[in-house]
């Protein structure tokens, strides 16, 4: 009894009575579950624990997104956050530290979200494995820095990484290289859940396996999925066992999320005796973050509202960085009891994003996922910190990676500071076209990384070629129209300069 609908949510508002709506989402839920058990008959016997573990957390969001009344918050009801529920990150760092740091270092868990791939900047496997650095990837600043860490304060902070399908295998193959380091490595696996036809709401898949042709018929539920799987992998209760208290959560592919000490220490000795069981690392918005989610008070506690949610109608005040002044860094400090308290009720509630997606052959779906942030409306004495931007200094395209690889940063275990020879704190604006998409396209047009250190804005389209020692300051437009070229000679310097045309410098 399949009931193949073109557009589920239109359906359900031209259903009208609740009756109809009622018989149609258990007819959607029964051919689910029919399907899913069909899925799990193909699982080895070796499978089948963790096959049924990851099909029962889809069903289950599955459920909910049936039941849901579309993404929308009710605008009428947010407010702007109370006075003190997001304090400034000077105010923490005031308060210095304790004598005992090492006791406190020694109940903390860095976890770094790894489930992505380095598809958006043209590399195949894991982002976390792509060049950052003098030949540093992401993942080796990261154990470099908490090497470091342990090192300086004789501690034992470990580093787990959660992994997607995508990316397990080939992480843990690179993992052996840090079998000497200072840090204990734990890995475990997100969930993997099913792609679902938008239009039959079906899966695509018709087996349990993820190789070759049928990549694209599971996909990775977003991180939100960290309570649970992190949960059912057990080493949540591994870890809370050896006496650990916080994680610290983070992207892979954000170089300013470093541990910190003052933060840390004030989740260890709350300042009222109260611990916080959640807290968000927010910063100031600037006209390039008007997308990101930001904190937000609504029926009496924080919430993160993410554009998605908002209803178009409000859009455009979301993106205001005058009403909303702060967005998410997505670095996250949570208590380990705490996520098993909720977890083990059930009582984790994070709005479902639907992702659309189309794939190779043109077939339209859809992926039900939920963000890591989202939960903090569930945990007891939430609370945001304003930190500096120098804590969110995410890569995401090449632009972000020419940044990071300049003379702007420098490199001290594992951690980019901005170069005290900069003037002004802020980061110049980099908007590289789509010849530099790709990052081994990129490398091949820098003979060297040019010298940043005055620069402000930078915007290069089309085929354009650097030589090595060029020095850009102030605001630099490089333009070559379709057919032309430009390289920019060796040792050239450019100050404020529009460049466009033909130019290209002949050795003889």
């Amino acid at each position: 009894s399949f009931v193949f609908i073109q557009d589920f949510s239109k359906a359900m508002s031209q259903a009208g009575s609740s009756q109809f709506q009622e018989v149609i989402r258990q007819e959607l839920e029964y051919s689910m579950k029919v399907e899913l058990d069909k899925i799990l008959a193909t699982a080895h016997s070796n499978e089948i624990e963790h096959t049924k573990k990851d099909l029962e957390g889809f069903k289950k969001l599955f459920h909910r997104f049936l039941q849901e009344k579309g993404p929308s918050v009710d605008w009428g009801k947010i407010q702007r956050p109370p006075e003190d529920s997001i304090q400034p990150y000077e105010k923490i760092k005031a308060r210095g530290l304790p004598d005992n740091i090492a006791s406190v270092l020694n109940k903390l868990v860095v976890v770094k979200l790894n489930g992505g791939l380095g598809t958006s900047m043209g590399c195949k496997g894991p982002k976390s494995l792509i060049g950052v650095r003098n030949e540093n990837t992401f993942l080796d600043l990261t154990v470099q820095q908490i090497e470091h860490l342990n090192k300086s304060y004789n501690t034992d902070v470990p580093l787990v990484l959660m992994n997607s399908f995508n990316t397990d295998d080939d992480t843990k193959k690179i993992l052996q290289k840090y079998s000497h380091s200072r840090v204990k490595i734990y890995t475990f696996n997100q969930s993997r859940y099913p792609r679902i036809n938008k239009e039959t709401l079906l899966p695509i898949a018709k087996d349990v396996s993820y190789s070759g042709e049928n990549t694209e018929c599971w996909y990775p539920p977003g991180h939100g999925d960290i309570y649970a799987s992190f949960y059912n992998s057990g080493l949540l209760d591994n870890l809370i066992a050896e006496g650990k208290e916080y994680i610290f959560v983070s992207n892979i592919d954000n170089l300013g999320a470093t541990v910190d000490l003052y933060i840390l220490n004030h989740l260890m000795n709350p300042p009222n005796g109260k611990r916080c069981e959640f807290v968000m690392e927010v910063t100031n918005k600037t006209r390039a973050d008007v997308k990101g989610g930001t904190l937000t008070q609504y029926e009496n506690k924080l919430r993160l509202v993410e554009i998605a949610q908002v209803p178009k109608a409000h859009v455009d005040e979301f993106k205001s960085v005058s009403k909303f002044k702060i967005f998410n860094t997505n670095n996250l400090w949570i208590a380990l009891s705490a996520i098993k308290r909720l977890q083990e009720k059930n009582a984790i509630d994070m709005e479902i994003i639907v992702n659309p997606k189309t794939l190779d052959g043109g077939l339209n779906v859809i992926q039900l996922e939920t963000a890591v942030g989202a939960a903090i409306k569930s945990f007891e004495n939430s609370l945001g910190i304003n930190v500096p931007r120098s804590r969110f200094l995410p890569v995401k395209t090449t632009s972000d990676l020419l940044l990071v690889m300049s003379n702007l940063y420098s490199l001290n275990a594992g951690s980019l500071t901005m170069s005290e020879k900069r003037e002004f704190p802020t980061v110049p604006l980099v908007k590289l076209g789509s010849s530099f998409t790709k990052v081994q396209d990129y490398l091949r047009r820098f003979e060297s990384i040019p010298d940043m250190l005055e620069l402000d804005h930078l915007t290069v389209s089309g085929d354009v070629t650097f030589g090595k020692n060029v020095s850009l300051k102030g605001t630099v437009i490089i333009i070559a129209n379709h057919g032309d070229r430009i390289d920019i000679p060796a040792g050239a310097l450019l100050e404020n300069k529009i460049v466009s045309g033909n130019l290209r410098i002949l050795d003889h």
